[in-house]
């Protein structure tokens, strides 16, 4: 059966570099696509009718660097993530448990109005799982990329946890290849510490894996087609990562004008973080030291990431115009994602990260 909806009485915000609000046109959707951007003068006979009231219709967001496995609820101090890793993955009810938690976690970034996530380190196959569950309609949440585990190294940043250690080389190809079997988008890895593990002030930008098996692992995933994200919070660290075929650095290091070639260079791009870890706020910051464009860089701007004609229509509609205040994203009016209609979505809300991210506006 055909879905045919028009959005009506809106103004539009396309997520074009200079958008600019666009009044008296309607959006049409079918069947989870937009059909066409037309005149409200449009005979509109054979659609439903949604009435926006006036309100804001813009691409839904895209979160380009997520971990599922975690909460975000705020922390003082760090974890033994392999640890608690270990005792979640030993049994069949525990994992049962931890998967319906990491689903219920992406389901909330997309009641937040994030039609599209970009999964880079999670627990065993779950990322992957709960894509195809999400694009099968058996469960509620966002376009996923996912990466599953990634590749890391004995004493490495999140090795044992959403990472693996690999102590060589062929156990980095080995992990590579399990990956590939599980038809990941994109592959992880691991190249300095983190935040997450540090225990003393220099840990998160200390290099951690070996720039030979960088390169053996970006090598033989370009040969298969994928694009490889990398972890890394030093500027020896991006050097490393860019130097050996790294595509994209997460959270990254002040940037120096060998730094901006090597991107250049490279076709590279930097993946930015306000925090590397915004949650953990209540850290000891002695240690932590801490739209479209998105799509484009995913390689998915044919599918989404603006309102075009032909893409999908992943949507959200806000009272107050995000473009003067960003504060209109934190209550949203609808969410249309998958050719699912969501009116005032509801999520919990951490208070502490809300005031930490308030500090950027």
């Amino acid at each position: 059966m055909t879905m045919k909806y028009a959005f009506t009485n809106g103004k539009i915000l396309d997520g074009s570099r200079d958008m600019q609000v666009q009044t008296g046109r309607c959006i049409l959707v079918k069947n989870g696509k937009i059909h066409d951007i037309v005149s409200d003068t449009t005979d509109l006979s054979g659609y439903t009718k949604i009435d926006l009231k006036g309100h804001y219709i813009l691409p839904g967001l895209i979160n380009m660097h997520v971990h599922l496995a975690g909460s975000g609820k705020p922390q003082k101090k760090q974890r033994d993530n392999e640890k608690l890793v270990n005792t979640i993955m030993s049994t069949s009810l525990t994992r049962a448990i931890a998967y319906r938690m990491v689903a219920d976690f992406a389901k909330d970034e997309l009641l937040s109005g994030v039609t599209t996530i970009r999964t880079v380190g999670g627990l065993g196959d779950f990322d992957t799982r709960l894509r195809d569950e999400i694009k099968a309609g058996s469960k509620i949440g966002p376009r996923i990329l996912a990466s599953n585990q990634g590749i890391s190294v004995p004493g490495g940043h999140m090795a044992g946890s959403v990472a693996v250690a690999a102590s060589s080389i062929p156990d980095a190809l080995s992990h590579l290849k399990k990956s590939e079997q599980q038809k990941v988008d994109l592959i992880k890895l691991m190249i300095t510490g983190g935040v997450l593990d540090a225990k003393e002030k220099g840990v998160p930008g200390e290099l951690k894996m070996p720039p030979e098996m960088v390169r053996a692992v970006c090598e033989k995933a370009h040969a298969d087609g994928y694009l490889v994200a990398a972890h890394v919070e030093s500027p020896e660290g991006v050097r490393v990562a860019l130097e050996n075929g790294v595509d994209s650095i997460e959270h990254g290091a002040k940037l120096t004008d060998e730094m901006v070639k090597l991107f250049k260079e490279r076709g590279a791009f930097l993946c930015t973080t306000i925090s590397p870890a915004l949650p953990y706020a209540l850290f000891d910051r002695s240690i932590t030291n801490a739209t479209k464009r998105s799509a484009e860089l995913t390689d998915i701007d044919s599918i989404t990431g603006s309102i075009e004609k032909g893409k999908a229509a992943d949507l959200i509609v806000t009272a107050q115009n995000p473009l003067k205040d960003l504060k209109a994203l934190r209550n949203l009016e609808m969410v249309i994602s998958g050719g699912r209609f969501i009116e005032h979505p509801k999520i919990k809300k951490r208070k502490q990260v809300e005031a930490e991210l308030d500090k950027f506006l």
